[in-house]
C-alpha cells in the first residue's frame, strides 16, 4: 500500500516567511521553529516581487538543507534549466514550476530530462469560473484559459513527476481543501497529486485523502509546525484508515 504524505509549505516574500490568503501576503513569521519532526516533506516557496533575481531565497534553501533531513523541494523564479540546476545546487531535491511554464511550453519537458520526472513538480493554481476550474499564473492574477483537466494531462505528457493542486479561493481559509478540483485532477492523471490551500484541521487531511484523492496534502498553517501537532495529525489519519509514515 502507498503511504500519504504530509507536506509542509513556507512560502517566503522578500526572505521573510509569509503566510499568505488568496494567494497575497497576509501574516510574517519568524523561520526559527522549523525541524522535520513527523513531516514528511518541506517546501519552499519564494513570492517575492524579484523572485528571478533573488539571492537570499537561495541561501534560505541552503540553510533548510544543511538541517532537514526530509525531501526539501523549492520554486519561485525558475524560468529555464539553469535556474531549476541552481535550486539543486544550493541544496534542493525537487524544483517547482508555475508560471513558467505558460511563456515556455517546452520547460517542464525540458527541466524533466535534464533532472529526471522525479525532481519537476508543477504547481498549478486554479479558480473556479461559471462551474469550470481554470488555471490562473503570475500569483493568481492572469487567467490563462486552460481548464484544469486539460492542463494537468498536458503537464503530464511534458514530463512532470507531481503536481500540486492550489486553490486560490480556498487559500488561507483553512475551511478545507477544493475536494471536487482535486479529485477532477487526481482522476485525470497517474501521477502523485498534492493538495494544497485551505487545511485547517485533521478533518480536512483525511479529506483530502479520502475525497480528494490525493497522494500528499499540503499545509501552511504556521500552527501546525509543532512536534505534537504533525504527530497527533499522523495518529488521525492512520485512525481514519490511511497509511502515513510515523
Amino acid at each position: 500500500m502507498i503511504r500519504r504524505r504530509v507536506i509542509s509549505v513556507l512560502t517566503f516574500f522578500e526572505s521573510v516567511l509569509t503566510r499568505t490568503k488568496k494567494f497575497k501576503p497576509d501574516y510574517r513569521y519568524t523561520a526559527n521553529f522549523v525541524d522535520t519532526w513527523s513531516i514528511d516533506e518541506i517546501v519552499l516557496l519564494n513570492i517575492s516581487n524579484n523572485r528571478e533575481n533573488d539571492l537570499s531565497f537561495k541561501k534560505i534553501i541552503n540553510k533548510f538543507a544543511k538541517n532537514c533531513f526530509v525531501p526539501l523541494a523549492a520554486g519561485g523564479g525558475i524560468n529555464n534549466v539553469k535556474d531549476a540546476v541552481s535550486m539543486i545546487d544550493n541544496g534542493a531535491d525537487k524544483i517547482i514550476l508555475n508560471s513558467a511554464i505558460f511563456r515556455n511550453k517546452k520547460l517542464v519537458s525540458q527541466i524533466s530530462k535534464y533532472l529526471g520526472a522525479q525532481c519537476c513538480v508543477v504547481s498549478l493554481d486554479f479558480k473556479k469560473i461559471k462551474n469550470k476550474y481554470y488555471a490562473f499564473s503570475d500569483l493568481g492574477k492572469i487567467n490563462t484559459n486552460y481548464e484544469c483537466e486539460e492542463l494537468v494531462k498536458i503537464v503530464e505528457k511534458e514530463g512532470a513527476g507531481e503536481i500540486m493542486v492550489n486553490s486560490i479561493e480556498k487559500d488561507g481559509s483553512l475551511e478545507g481543501y477544493d475536494l471536487e478540483l482535486c479529485a477532477k485532477i487526481s482522476s485525470a492523471v497517474k501521477i502523485p497529486v498534492l493538495i494544497s490551500g485551505g487545511a485547517g484541521n485533521w478533518e480536512h487531511f483525511a479529506e483530502g485523502f479520502l475525497t480528494g484523492k490525493a497522494d500528499a496534502v499540503c499545509t501552511s498553517n504556521i500552527y501546525h509546525f509543532t512536534e505534537k501537532s504533525i504527530k497527533s495529525s499522523k495518529i488521525y489519519l492512520k485512525e481514519k484508515g490511511i497509511n502515513v509514515r510515523f
